[in-house]
Formats: structure tokens, sequence, C-alpha cells
């Protein structure tokens, strides 16, 4: 299967999803009373982008060698994934990280929405841009603050604000038609959007706090966790792929070149990540940094492999980003480089490790070798 033409124009849109996904409630609560909940806003890698995939297969056809959940025996049922949200493309997946994070609170609720920016979050009332047919999220969540007891918010934005999906498709051309380097003019791109980027963040933060007060919630009442994005890509040395040819376009689906996959791993997302801690930092609310969190698992890694017949999708050996297809052969191209259903498990099981932590910053990663449940936290300053 060719999953990128060198002519195609890759549309990879990072976006990285509005249901409460248990329990009814109340017609009015306080913040002590009605089902506890955990909510998620922001992006697609909150919001559940690419959980249809559980590892990579190059197999088109039936349930592509397991890997396609939307498989329904004779046919593709993206909703049995993504529910009602496949028709807007929010695309919450019912793997999502929230909805991953059991064992937590009554609710498990996913308001993040594939493609969203910090205008997305904001409230109408203050700048807030309806998305996708949705209203921004900080009004749903108000609607959900009024009916649960909320204990915790994930927010994970700003990746589209840097416009990650055109950065990711600018590599990808350069590699697959131009044989030419992103990384130096990416990252001026990067630098000139940042400080923009970074005062979204702050502003949604501060529009969450405005909601939940207006909700009846003291500052005490509830945690705000702001995280940051993994690398779906692996470092240079890291990639199972000759650099050269064309195993990286047309088997793994990661068509980057070393230098300008380094720059992903090594600059561009610890730039963001530092600079998401110090937005954190600044507003006095928790940071868990993903940076490392899919280390080894990423497309194309070394210590991952694709399914087959043989090879079954498992957490412990496949891959848990969903790689580029282009063409769509296999499912949606907005799925791609996104966090598959392995890891939104993982994803789920660092909250669920945040939700224990009453206080500080801390950085989940993964142990090699072992599925969605070895991940850790360790403490950062």
């Amino acid at each position: 299967m060719s999953k990128i033409r060198r002519s195609a124009v890759l549309a990879v849109p990072l976006a990285l999803s509005a249901a409460v996904c248990a329990g009814t409630s109340p017609a009015a609560a306080s913040p002590s009373s009605g089902p506890t909940a955990i909510v998620s806003l922001g992006d697609s890698f909150v919001s559940g982008e690419g959980g249809r995939w559980q590892g990579n297969s190059l197999t088109n056809s039936g349930s592509r060698d397991g890997t396609d959940r939307a498989w329904t025996g004779s046919g593709y049922d993206p909703a049995r994934v993504y529910g009602s949200t496949v028709a807007n493309g929010c695309h919450r997946s019912d793997s999502a990280e929230v909805k991953s994070a059991t064992g937590t609170t009554q609710a498990l609720v996913n308001l993040a929405c594939s493609g969203a920016t910090t205008k997305n979050v904001f409230r109408a009332s203050n700048g807030g841009v309806a998305f996708r047919g949705e209203a921004p999220q900080a009004d749903q969540l108000a609607a959900v603050a009024a009916t649960h007891d909320v204990e915790v918010i994930a927010l994970s934005v700003g990746g589209n604000d840097l416009g990650f999906a055109d950065i990711i498709t600018k590599c990808a051309t350069d590699y697959i038609v131009w044989y030419s380097y992103c990384h130096d003019d990416q990252q001026v791109v990067v630098d000139s959007k940042i400080d923009a980027a970074m005062a979204g963040v702050s502003k949604s933060i501060d529009e969450i706090r405005a909601v939940m007060a207006n909700a009846g919630y003291a500052g005490s009442d509830y945690r705000i966790v702001l995280q940051s994005y993994p690398s779906p890509i692996p470092r240079g040395s890291e990639n199972r792929y000759y650099e050269s040819g064309w195993s990286r376009t047309n088997t793994g689906g990661c068509p980057f070149w070393n230098r300008d996959s380094d720059w992903a791993r090594d600059s561009l997302v610890p730039q963001l990540a530092n600079r998401l801690k110090g937005v954190a930092a600044a507003k006095g609310v928790q940071f868990m940094d993903l940076r490392d969190t899919l280390q080894g698992r990423e497309v194309c890694a070394k210590a991952s492999k694709l399914v087959t017949s043989t090879q079954l999708a498992s957490a412990t050996t496949s891959e848990w980003v969903r790689w580029i297809d282009s063409q769509s052969t296999q499912g949606d191209v907005q799925e791609s480089t996104h966090p598959n259903y392995f890891g939104q498990r993982a994803l789920g099981r660092c909250l669920t490790l945040m939700y224990a932590k009453a206080s500080g910053n801390f950085t989940c990663r993964n142990t090699p070798g072992a599925g969605t449940t070895g991940m850790y936290l360790t403490a950062v300053s």
C-alpha cells in the first residue's frame, strides 16, 4: 500500500470531542453534590483523534489485521469509536484520555474537539468562537459544572495555534517532493507564533476559572491540569527505516528526514512543553509533561512493530501512534500522527496517576516492554 504519493497535498489536521460520558444528573448541583467528574478541554490530542486504530497494518481489507476498531464484520462504522462526533469531525473517541482515566470519578466528560484552538475554548461572551457546529468549550463546561462536582479539568491546547498541521504537512512534503529540510524555516514560523499561542493558553485558564467561579466553585474545589504534547515521531537514529528510499513513505508512514525528526523530537516538542510549563507556573495550575510519553512507541520507532497476520496488535509491541495516510486508504487523514487506541489508553493512565496527585508537576513516561499500565510519573520542579 502506498500511503503518500509524492504529489500528494498532505492535510493532516493536528486537531488534535461535547458529551457527558456517564450518569444522569440533577437539574442543578453545587460543587459538593452531583456526580464527581473529570473534564477534558482542548484539541485532538485529548479529544481522542486516532482512537479508531490499535497499531498500524499494511493490510487494506477486513479488520486490517485487527487494527481497525471500526470494522463491523461486513464494513466500517467509525461511529463505533467516535460516536456522534464522527459527523462533525470532533472525533471524541471511546478511548480518549479522559475516557481512559477509569477508577477516578463517577463521570468522565470529554468536551475537547479535534482541530480546536484556544479561541474555541474561550467563552463566547469573551471572544470565544464556536467550532464544528458546537459552542465554545468554556460555555459547555458551564453546563457540566452546574450539574456535576467537577474535581479535575485536563487542558490540552495551543498546538493548533502554532499550526502543527501545517508544520507536519510542510516537513512531509519536503521529504517526499522537494528533498529538502523543513526544520530551519519552520522554526522561524514557530518562534513567530508561540508568544500569541501561550497568551491564548493563559487566557483559556482564566476562562475556565471564570466559568467555575460563576458556578459557585472556590479555587480549592477543583484542579486544572495543563498538559504538553507527546512526540508522534522518533529521533532519526531511532527510526527503523532507512532515511533514503521509500520505506518511510510507503511502508512506515513516517516521511521525515533525520534532521527534521531530531528537530521535532528534541527541539520543537521540548520548546512547547517548556513554554506550557511556564504558563502553568504563572497561572498556578498543575502541569503534566508528556514530551517523553510515547518514547519508543512512536510511528516507525525501532522498539515497535507493524501489525501483521502473525504479529498481532498488542500494547507491548505495536506502535501507539497513527501513521500518515494522505490518501485515506484507511480511515481519515486527520487521524494521522495522533496517539491511537494504545496511546490514548496510556495517556488515560497518566491522567489517572495525576488525579491522585493533589499538587505538583509531573512528567509521564512508559516502561519499555510493558503495556499501557506501565506508565509512571516523575516529579519535576
